[in-house]
């Protein structure tokens, strides 16, 4: 995983994923100032209703804490959607450059599958995440275990969505279960490594493009 990560870093210079980087990072802001007020406008509404007799500065402020908790939370799920869409030229990238041979037997995914998988992507990290709620709930009181566990939650999810970025352009449709199951370990490190990308401010933006590049050297490292 280390090597996979200095390789990776080295190579975000790259024309390919640089542009990649530029075109993720756009889409993600104007998704996010176009989320972000949707979610202030629904906040204030919520707050407005329940607390708008005690005065407006109560009621920006508590909107602003909801919308803040809403978009920190939907981050990671809007940015690896997003990438998702320019995976495909993430990976040739690194292929062209460390795996040769893999890319010229390499199928592209297509606009079409690439955004099924990034709102399957999207989809999979809310459903999971709102199962787990109540276990969230349960353990705020640890301190501790709320956040790991929705670290590790998330870890396991990034892990899979990293992973098919690359399968889905080496195997058929009918293998990337089995294929899912023989890697999940090395998918749900991958998938550590990467969240732990998302909270460390500056990186959380190319937290993304990053994972994808990552991704590729796990999935053909381990064939060599």
């Amino acid at each position: 995983m280390i090597r996979a990560l200095l390789l990776s870093l080295a190579q975000l210079a790259d024309r390919r994923i640089a542009w990649v980087l530029v075109k993720s990072v756009a889409v993600t802001l104007v998704l996010f100032v176009l989320f972000g007020a949707a979610t202030w406008w629904i906040a204030s509404e919520l707050a407005s209703w329940a607390i708008g007799w005690r005065g407006a500065a109560l009621t920006g402020a508590v909107s602003l804490v909801l919308s803040a908790l809403v978009l920190w939370f939907a981050f990671r799920a809007v940015a690896v959607a997003v990438v998702g869409v320019f995976a495909d030229d993430v990976v040739a990238a690194v292929e062209a450059r460390h795996y040769p041979q893999a890319l010229a037997a390499a199928r592209p995914v297509g606009l079409a599958r690439s955004v099924r998988m990034g709102l399957g992507s999207v989809g999979r990290f809310l459903g999971i995440n709102l199962l787990l709620l109540p276990a969230y709930a349960a353990l705020l009181a640890t301190g501790i275990g709320a956040p790991a566990l929705f670290f590790a939650a998330n870890a396991w999810l990034l892990g899979r969505d990293l992973g098919d970025m690359v399968a889905a352009r080496h195997l058929p449709q009918g293998d990337l279960k089995g294929w899912r199951k023989a890697t999940g370990g090395r998918r749900f490190l991958l998938g550590l490594a990467g969240t732990g990308l998302f909270v460390v401010p500056g990186f959380n933006l190319v937290a993304p493009v990053l994972s994808a590049a990552m991704a590729t050297h796990m999935f053909h490292g381990a064939r060599r």
